[in-house]
């Protein structure tokens, strides 16, 4: 008998795989697993066991090693699951940091020590504490897929401090310094793609991807349904939205409109537009690359002496400048994409102290309640 499931207790099984004889005792060797659900999870767990015994995939508990479980975890877990982006990044990190430092020890062995040496070493070497807190990221994840998969009992990372990531001041344009950039970025091939950013917020990867389909001119809009990146060997990969709020229509200012008309006619002149065609793109039509797309944005920027910031702070420009004018944070959550409220009021809480002032001298003209006979609103 290859493997067999026995009732364990409510909703809870017990799976046995036979690994054969053991060549000292002649006795057969079983691996077990436990399995909370029913019994047609147990069949279903004891079939996908059977299947990488099958394939040579199987790992044996208490007999693998960390680096033998990552390395079959990016392959079975990781790239079937992630974006082709966020693989080569799960890859890289494991590789160049979890496995070289704790790929040795046992899997069952594994304890939170372990990792707590590891997060405090990296940070010794010169890591940020956000770097660290992704290779914490990364390991949580793959031992939380350990527990699933019978491997072992609980995620040892739950019991790690995790270095605390220190947020970055945000940078952002006032009114004058998008003023003077788009100015002097008139002249460049990236007018039309500098100025949708400031005046949408959109992500860098969300407008490389955009195409002419994508663009309403009648009820001024643009769809954003998926995700331009590039990848180590310089291949090109389109991505769904992270999350269903990513994949939205954004309102356009009517001053964008006659910018994209224009850059479309441009377009036009040099090759055949289809509706599936890239908005911004290389004269062939190609994709630009966004690493390019941000170094122009901080030539340009410190060529024409504004603050250089990065690209993607076009997006916090564009967030900050419409909340200071007083728009509802619900509706700048809904053009950013992002997934609940309370990110976008967490992201700007800079911004807050000027909102609340405005709201506490809007409340006083609502409600002019008098004092001595004057209303507060009003001049002594």
């Amino acid at each position: 008998m290859r493997g067999f499931v026995k009732k364990r207790g409510k909703n809870s099984y017990r799976l046995a795989i036979s690994l054969g004889l053991d060549s000292e005792t002649g006795k057969y060797q079983y691996s077990w697993y436990t399995v909370k659900g029913t019994k047609r999870d147990a069949d279903k767990r004891l079939g996908e066991l059977l299947h990488q015994l099958d394939t040579g995939s199987f790992i044996v508990p208490g007999k693998t090693t960390l680096a033998t479980y990552l390395e079959k975890w990016l392959s079975d877990y990781a790239k079937p699951n992630l974006t082709p982006r966020s693989y080569e990044r799960y890859e890289n990190i494991t590789r160049k940091h979890l496995i070289p430092s704790l790929g040795g020890i046992l899997l069952t062995q594994l304890r939170p020590e372990h990792l707590q040496k590891l997060y405090s070493a990296k940070l010794q070497e010169g890591l940020s504490a956000r770097s660290v807190r992704y290779q914490h990221v990364i390991l949580h994840k793959a031992l939380q897929t350990a527990i699933k998969w019978g491997l072992v009992s609980r995620n040892v990372a739950d019991g790690v401090d995790v270095p605390k990531a220190h947020r970055n001041e945000m940078e952002t344009w006032d009114e004058d310094e998008i003023a003077r950039f788009l100015k002097a970025a008139e002249s460049t091939p990236y007018y039309a793609l500098f100025y949708t950013a400031l005046f949408t917020g959109a992500r860098r990867g969300e407008l490389l991807a955009l195409r002419w389909c994508d663009v309403d001119f009648l009820d001024p809009q643009i769809s954003v349904s998926r995700s331009l990146h590039q990848l180590k060997d310089n291949s090109f990969v389109y991505t769904e939205p992270k999350t269903a709020k990513s994949r939205r229509t954004i309102a356009l200012s009517p001053s964008v409109i006659p910018i994209l008309s224009d850059h479309k006619e441009k377009m036009g002149a040099i090759l055949p537009l289809k509706e599936d065609s890239l908005i911004f793109s290389t004269p062939e039509g190609t994709p630009l690359r966004p690493n390019t797309v941000s170094r122009a944005w901080t030539i340009l920027a410190a060529r024409c002496g504004v603050k250089v910031i990065r690209f993607h702070d076009a997006r916090h420009t564009h967030a900050s400048l419409m909340l200071k004018q007083g728009i509802h944070p619900k509706i700048v959550q809904e053009r950013l994409g992002h997934s609940g409220i309370a990110i976008t009021l967490d992201t700007y809480s800079h911004v807050a102290p000027g909102l609340q002032e405005a709201a506490a001298a809007q409340f006083d003209k609502l409600v002019p309640v008098k004092y001595n006979g004057v209303a507060k609103n009003e001049p002594v």
